[in-house]
């Protein structure tokens, strides 16, 4: 049941100057993970790169120490999550292959206002079903951005992501949301990738959202591994994961992720 019973945040022209700066570092760090990501490099090579690039640009990690709920904290910079694996990987000693679909999630904060954002490539040569999983999860996220225009019900966006990823056959996690974003990592409203149209509270220019649609080529359901952090297909298929942190304007949505050069 989706709940709408939080306040959402409207923020100031001051936050959203912060929070576009975080964001900007968000999708220059990415684009240069995304280049790295290659076959015979681990995923620790991956968290190492991002923590000098952190470090180097004199932000903070969004996720490093992070543990809601009593889990434990989270021991890296970015999450990289293979195959399987639907989000919260924590980085180590993997080793990426040729064929492997890699997700990719990172965030920092800038004068105590966080951006968020996540990809998700294959590598090398992969399965019709791998690049038509990641190809029609990019337009689910792409989907639920058009709906974020004032007016719009808050459950517009899930439901335009789930509408498009189960156009192809494929499920939407259901565990996992999006979510509004500012001063915390975490903000109300959970935006869920689901649901039915036109429920919630109607948008309103200054609000900011982190939408992230995280799709299975099977099913919906999830488990989580030892380390407490790794999601998973419970069915073993391949999972794929795409996230922007996005400005309502009086014009429409703006994505403060969105670098030249990414999407």
């Amino acid at each position: 049941m989706m709940a709408f019973g939080e306040a959402i945040r409207i923020k100031t022209r001051r936050e959203v100057d912060a929070m576009r700066e975080a964001a900007r570092h968000v999708a220059e760090v990415l684009l240069e993970l995304r280049e790295l990501a290659k076959p015979g490099v681990t995923t620790r090579d991956l968290d190492q790169h991002a923590r000098k690039a952190i470090q180097k640009r004199g932000v903070q990690s969004s996720f490093l120490g992070y543990g809601p709920h009593g889990l434990p904290p989270y021991p890296g910079v970015v999450c990289v999550s293979v195959n399987d694996e639907i989000v919260h990987g924590i980085p180590g000693g993997r080793v990426l292959e040729e064929g492997d679909v890699v997700s990719v999630d990172f965030g920092v904060s800038y004068e105590g206002y966080h951006g968020d954002s996540a990809f998700t490539v294959t590598l090398g040569s992969t399965s019709a079903e791998a690049q038509r999983l990641v190809e029609a999860t990019r337009e689910a996220l792409d989907r639920g951005i058009e709906q974020m225009v004032p007016g719009k019900r808050l459950s517009d966006i899930g439901h335009a992501v789930q509408v498009r990823a189960e156009s192809e056959g494929f499920s939407v996690v259901r565990q996992f949301v999006g979510h509004g974003i500012g001063r915390e990592m975490h903000e109300p409203p959970q935006i869920p990738n689901y649901g039915p149209a036109g429920r919630g509270p109607r948008l309103k220019p200054g609000m900011v959202f982190a939408i992230e649609p995280m799709v299975t080529a099977g099913g919906p359901d999830v488990a989580i591994l030892e380390d407490e952090w790794t999601a998973v297909t419970a069915d073993g298929s391949l999972a794929a994961h795409f996230e922007h942190t996005i400005l309502i304007t009086d014009h429409g949505p703006e994505v403060l992720t969105r670098a030249p050069g990414s999407h």
